[in-house]
């Protein structure tokens, strides 16, 4: 393999910093700001900071609210990521199999896509509104008083069919390219030794869609606990009261409404360091399991 050769040795580090520029400023600047802002009590007003060392830490880990919402953020990034890629994954072999109008039935399925998940939250207040959602009366047609921001579960119900909704498209775009990347010889090969639609995808097709189906775990783990972020905010109303709180929204609570600086910066200090030993856990894991051709 022919190796590149730059005849100024300091041309590649200059092509590097506007990428490493953004990264510092948008990235590691504001991290190590919140580490170093979790280790203070600071004033609201910013009059000033008082050194408390790990005491925001310790409180966040022990405190019960911050417990039963860490449970909730768990239960509801495993139901997330699974319904986004199990649905995705559906659309994506039946639209590969679409003869007639296979293209109206993509760009509609991907359509989804290029909401943004505010106004994919403000189109679930109209869908769950108690009085003009469309949701709510076939709710009410089988004996159900489905409550939008003041039941537990309703709530929960529906913050999850946004966020699943809202993450379907991009899955149904690397699944059906994945689906279309398998050469037809494979294909046919398969069908003439095992006649089986269920059995020839689960020992054929799944195996062959594995780097597509790790990769798009991650995008979906990752969109599930930071991105859905706005579904929430929008969807609550500004009323967050009793109503399911991912841990990335406490921060945002506890910070810009309760004004608990020091708290926030701990809690999302730790939410990043259970990011990262999740993906870590992920790629040892997941991908010895996963093979690439």
């Amino acid at each position: 393999m022919k190796k590149v050769q730059f005849s100024r040795p300091l041309f590649p580090y200059l092509l590097l910093i506007p990428q490493l520029s953004i990264i510092a400023v948008f990235f590691y600047w504001p991290a190590a700001e919140a580490i170093r802002s979790s280790f203070f009590l600071e004033d609201p007003f910013g009059f000033g900071s008082t050194f408390v060392g790990l005491d925001n830490y310790r409180d966040a880990v022990t405190s019960s609210e911050y417990v039963n919402v860490a449970t909730f953020t768990v239960w509801f990034t495993a139901l997330v990521a699974f319904l986004s890629l199990s649905l995705s994954l559906l659309l994506a072999i039946k639209a590969d199999a679409v003869l007639k109008g296979a293209k109206t039935y993509r760009v509609l399925l991907m359509w989804v896509y290029a909401i943004a998940p505010p106004v994919a939250g403000l189109m679930g207040i109209l869908l769950f509104d108690q009085s003009l959602g469309p949701f709510t009366h076939l709710m009410a047609l089988f004996g159900h008083d489905f409550k939008l921001g003041v039941n537990y579960y309703d709530t929960t119900t529906a913050i999850v069919i946004v966020s699943v909704w809202k993450q379907i498209p991009i899955n149904f775009i690397f699944f059906l390219a994945g689906l279309q990347s398998i050469p037809r010889s494979v294909r046919e090969a398969a069908l003439i030794d095992n006649p089986s639609g269920i059995s020839r995808f689960f020992t054929v097709t799944l195996p062959l869609l594995a780097p597509t189906a790790f990769f798009l775990l991650i995008i979906n783990i990752t969109y599930a606990l930071f991105d859905t972020f706005g579904i929430f905010d929008i969807m609550f109303k500004g009323e967050p009261g009793n109503n399911p709180t991912t841990l990335v929204y406490k921060v945002f609570l506890d910070g810009f409404r309760g004004n608990d600086l020091g708290g926030s910066s701990a809690q999302s200090v730790i939410l990043m360091i259970l990011v990262l030993g999740l993906t870590v856990v992920q790629f040892r894991m997941m991908e010895r399991r996963v093979h690439y051709t």
